[in-house]
Formats: structure tokens, sequence, C-alpha cells
């Protein structure tokens, strides 16, 4: 039997498995019952500091308006965002995230956080640091 031979991987091919990869392993992390999107958005809701118009939201998330409104609503019966109208402009909604919001965001972020810091510590310092600066710049990259 004969294998096909692999095609040499370009850096963006390498860079986009890895990143996927690791994605994946963190998501298995995960044991709300909320899904990866509604994990997000509330994380995106605690980067504003916690409250935010839904347009914000959408924008920072790449959603259009009716995505981010049924995911709102779906957080909002839950428990886990509250909304109320806009102190400068009472057209305006704002959503906030919910004490259940920050608890279930909070405890997501610690189990993933816990094995992250495991896999950091079998790490050499020039991983880690390599690690750090990559970081920043995936992150530009994300937000571009």
């Amino acid at each position: 039997m004969t294998y096909a031979k692999e095609m040499p991987e370009s850096d963006s091919q390498r860079l986009a498995m890895a990143v996927g990869r690791l994605n994946r392993r963190l998501r298995q992390e995960r044991r709300s019952e909320l899904s990866v999107s509604h994990l997000s958005l509330l994380g995106a809701l605690r980067l504003e500091g916690g409250a935010a118009r839904p347009s914000v939201l959408a924008t920072r998330e790449r959603v259009s308006a009716p995505s981010i409104t049924r995911a709102l609503n779906c957080l909002e019966e839950r428990g886990l965002l509250e909304r109320e109208a806009d102190p400068d402009d009472g057209r305006q909604v704002v959503v906030t995230l919910s004490a259940k919001g920050e608890q279930v965001l909070a405890e997501e972020r610690r189990r993933q956080d816990q094995w992250l810091a495991q896999r950091l510590r079998e790490l050499t310092a020039s991983e880690k640091s390599t690690l750090r600066e990559a970081a920043g710049i995936m992150r530009r990259m994300a937000e571009s």
C-alpha cells in the first residue's frame, strides 16, 4: 500500500491547524450547557466592562443584528444577562452580565485556565516567552 506524499504545509496552514486543535482541546474542558457562541458572547460582554449595547457586541462577535438578538434573548431567558434602557439614549438598550452570568463565565474560564496552566508548566522558559509574544500577535490578528 502506498501513501500519498504529504504536501508541505504553509505557515498559515500550520497556524490554523494549531489554533484549531488548541481551541478544540480547550472546549473539551467546558462543562456548561451553553454553546461556544453563547460563552463567547458572555466573554465579549465581560471585555466591554460587563455592559454594552447589542450593536457593539454584534460588531465584536462579527454577527448580524438578528443573530445577536436571538443569542441575547436566550442568555436573558437563562438569567445570564439583563437588559435596561441606555441612560444616554432611551431608544437604545444596554445588556449587562447578571451575577449568574458572571459566575458561569468565571467557572468556565477557571476550568480552561487550570488545564492551560498545567500545560504551560510543562514548557521551557523560552517556549513560554515565545507563546506570550505569539498571544499578542494572534489577538491583533483576530481583532483585525
